[in-house]
């Protein structure tokens, strides 16, 4: 069985139907990249591992219960249910501010979860200059959604009242130069290193 022909929507149909070697395929196919985005911000092996076992037992128990309705969407929804838990495991350890969950993975959101020291703020400013650099590279219309949300801290509605579109195009627009900024910075490669 080559599981790189298999979708994810097809493993956890599978896996539902109670084909459990389905999910070990799906985990193996996505563990790099959770793992990575989980240690990017927690910076702790230990911490990570654990962060990432939580998310994978709220995987499984969702994919059980039968409340999994992320059609096409494995990996974000993985990805989110890996964010809100770091979100809670710096809440309990009151080493970050209040954050509001967001619907959307954001990449920027991620940026601001670094703790406040020193070292992080050197890194998290050269990362943010390595991202600010690669925006350039987005279509006139991605990036300047982009520029008026995280930048000039404007709502949807303004963003759409002043660029004259819709909020749903604006918003559309605002997932697009998000997704394309993140293939950008995997080639690059950009990533955090310690």
């Amino acid at each position: 069985m080559n599981d790189h022909i298999i979708s994810d929507q097809e493993l956890i149909r599978q896996f539902i139907a109670g084909d459990h070697s389905s999910l070990e395929i799906i985990i193996n196919r996505h563990q790099r990249k959770i793992f990575s985005y989980v240690m990017l911000i927690v910076k702790d092996k230990q911490l990570a591992e654990d962060i990432f076992q939580d998310t994978f037992i709220k995987v499984i128990n969702t994919l059980r219960s039968g409340a999994y309705n992320e059609e096409g969407k494995f990996l974000p929804w993985v990805m989110r249910i890996a964010h809100n838990l770091i979100i809670d495991y710096f809440r309990k350890s009151k080493r970050m501010p209040y954050v509001e969950n967001s619907d959307e993975y954001d990449l920027f959101e991620t940026l601001n979860l670094f703790e406040d020291t020193v070292e992080d703020k050197i890194i998290t400013e050269q990362i943010h200059q390595d991202v600010k650099h690669l925006v350039e590279f987005l279509p006139d219309e991605q990036k300047d959604v982009l520029k008026m949300r995280h930048y000039m801290d404007m709502s949807f509605k303004e963003i759409a009242e002043k660029t004259g579109v819709s909020i749903n195009t604006a918003l559309g627009r605002m997932r697009y130069a998000l997704i394309n900024l993140r293939k950008l910075i995997k080639e690059k490669d950009i990533i955090l290193t310690r």
